[in-house]
Formats: C-alpha cells, structure tokens, sequence
C-alpha cells in the first residue's frame, strides 16, 4: 500500500514511453483499425483492469462505427510476476458472431492471459478476431500468439502508468514508467 504522495513519487523509476508517443501511436493504430473495416461496425473488447485507458483512447480516435464490450481476465495478483493461472472474472454480456472482434490489450507479457481469452472468443465464431496491444513484451512470452498490432515493444522490465498498475496504484500516469522494485 502507498502511504503518501513521496513514496508514490519514488516508485516511479523512470519514463519509458511520454504521454505524446502514446498519443501519436493511437492516431496511427485506429488509422490501422479503421483500414481492417472500411466502416463496417467493429466490437472493442477491452481486458479490465489494464486496458480501459487505452480503450477509451482508441475508442475516440477509430472513425468506424464501434461498441465496446468488457472482460476481466487476471494472472497477476498482487505481485510483479503473472501466477500462471488465468481467471476469468467477467465475461462480455453478448453474443460475438455479428460481430468484427477486436480486443483491446494493455500488456502481452507470457501470453497466457489473452491466449486464454483469444481460445473463449474464437469459440463463439466472432465475423473476425484481431489483437491490438498498448505494449508487447516478447522476452517473456510462453505461448505462441502475436497481435495484429503492437504500438510499442518493451523490454523486460515491470512497468506502470497509462491503465497499468502495480497494486492497484499508477494506473493514473499519463505515460508508460519503470516501476522501481526497490522500494517494495
């Protein structure tokens, strides 16, 4: 738990990606997105807790008609390492075979996560099925999936900001930190 403004403050090791370079990589994504559908209505299917700033923003910033729907999948808990085990917590409140999927991802890390929900959707044959992630992490990945787009790839380390959170804190940061693990 953060106890004050000062050790929030210290837990942010260092700017990765500025709130700007987010801001123009979303242009270009929902330029991307808008090239799939040529203005066939889309479903935005964003993985909560993570994902729902980055959502919002490729929400505005697409031209084609969208709905948005949600889904809560976890593997990581209260630590800086995914458990390995995926739980759904929320599913999406409707049928996906009318629709053009795309999911909206914060991270792909290990991959276990979204492969697990990729297989659920795919299931309930959706018209089509594309991956958008705010950030790919390949270093770590231990299943096989790639995402349609990726608009930043990092390294191996834990990050925070833009939706991500360590412990529930630093969502907030309107750009991609380092989370400084010596201050656990």
């Amino acid at each position: 738990m953060i106890r004050s403004v000062e050790e929030f403050n210290r837990s942010i090791k260092s700017v990765m990606i500025a709130e700007e370079e987010i801001k123009d990589r979303i242009a270009q994504a929902a330029k991307e997105i808008d090239s799939w559908y040529d203005g066939t209505p889309i479903l935005l299917v964003s993985i909560l807790k993570g994902a729902f700033v980055f959502m919002a923003d490729i929400c505005r910033a697409v031209t084609v008609p969208c709905e948005i729907g949600f889904m809560c999948a976890q593997s990581y808990y209260s630590g800086t390492e995914s458990s390995g085990i995926v739980n759904i917590t929320m599913d999406l409140d409707r049928d996906v075979t009318n629709y053009h999927v795309v999911i909206i991802e914060d991270i792909i890390d290990t991959g276990r996560t979204l492969n697990d929900v990729v297989k659920l959707l795919k299931a309930r044959n959706p018209k089509s099925l594309r991956i958008v992630t705010l950030l790919d992490k390949p270093a770590r990945r231990v299943v096989k999936l790639e995402p349609d787009v990726a608009l930043f790839t990092i390294p191996d380390k834990f990050i925070i900001g833009y939706g991500l959170d360590y412990d529930e804190y630093f969502r907030n940061l309107p750009y991609i930190a380092e989370f400084n693990q010596e201050e656990l």
